[in-house]
């Protein structure tokens, strides 16, 4: 605990395929800690080649936590996944381990660190009425709605950013609380943590992408086909909507029905991947919290010891600074 009363923890973030895993496990073996996976899709038994998740030699070199937590068939939100992280982050530093967050879905980590987890209740049902609105009296009579029942947040979002609008009105319609007040809530809102966030970073992109096509081809090795296959007919992708838009298996479907060939399955999966890639460097980019360390020279990439190197110390002269 640092001398503030919060819990010291120490996060490795970044896109896919960066690396975070081995990184994670060898600060874990040096510092005394554990990891507490921040994935959105490992917490999911059975999806565990298309998850990328930890495998057996990696989990005997470390403890890891909220992998394999939940039914895929069983839902479970970004409010679930931060009690299970306080729960789990609580229980490591009551033992003397230093918590260590490892995984890439940004906004798990970014609601367990600063907070705004009055989650709203999605319903699609309510969400689907409102885009038919707008479709049938205009983007205007959607933003008048949202005006007569918050009018802040009708104030600070451009009446033709219809998905915004309807997003809002789904938060008053499923909570009684507006957008504007629970934006209020999240600003006063005092973390618990004391962290010290790690962003994996390429200077060069393509050795990313380079990766991201070695853990594509590794992926389908390992028997993504047939996981994808079981997990269909369990019917998880029918009732698991986060787990039907999951990167590694929706790519999949075309080519198990037969429309496409693998190698065209396999092509969209490369391209999807990396899309994917871009879209976590934009999140985090955007977090002034995350300190950027290079895995790679100007020539060559640093091994794992040199990167570990420089996150102690980083950790370290956060440890002691005031």
């Amino acid at each position: 605990m640092a001398e503030n009363g919060k819990l010291k923890l120490l996060a490795i973030v970044g896109p896919t395929a960066s690396g975070k895993t081995a990184i994670a496990i060898q600060l874990a073996r040096r510092l005394g800690g554990e990891v507490v996976s921040c994935d959105s899709m490992q917490v999911y038994r059975r999806m565990d080649v298309g998850t990328a998740k930890p495998n057996a030699e990696e989990r005997a070199a470390a403890v890891h936590h909220l992998i394999d937590i939940v039914d895929p068939c069983a839902p479970f939100s970004c409010a679930d996944y931060v009690e299970h992280a306080q729960r789990a982050i609580a229980e490591i530093s009551a033992d003397g381990k230093l918590p260590i967050l490892c995984g890439g879905t940004g906004l798990y980590l970014d609601r367990l660190l600063c907070g705004g987890m009055e989650e709203t209740t999605s319903d699609a049902a309510l969400r689907e009425s409102l885009f038919d609105y707008a479709s049938e009296h205009g983007a205007h009579a959607l933003h008048e709605r949202l005006r007569a029942v918050d009018p802040e947040s009708a104030d600070a979002i451009h009446e033709n950013n219809v998905k915004r609008v309807v997003r809002a009105l789904e938060i008053y319609e499923t909570t009684g609380v507006t957008k504007s007040e629970m934006d209020r809530r999240t600003q006063a809102w005092q973390s618990p943590y004391d962290a010290t966030v790690i962003g994996l970073h390429y200077p060069d992109r393509e050795i990313l992408y380079e990766r991201i096509d070695r853990r594509v081809t590794q992926m389908l090795e390992e028997g993504l086909i047939e996981e994808t296959r079981a997990l269909q007919r369990e019917g998880v992708f029918d009732v698991n909507l986060t787990a039907a838009q999951a990167i590694g298996y929706k790519e999949l479907f075309g080519f198990l029905r037969g429309e496409e060939t693998l190698a065209e399955a396999r092509a969209r999966l490369v391209v999807a991947t990396r899309h994917y890639a871009k879209r976590q460097l934009t999140w985090f980019r955007a977090k002034d919290y995350v300190r950027w360390v290079d895995m790679q020279t100007d020539t060559a990439l640093r091994s794992a010891d040199a990167v570990c190197d420089e996150i102690e110390a980083i950790f370290s002269a956060a440890e002691v600074s005031p």
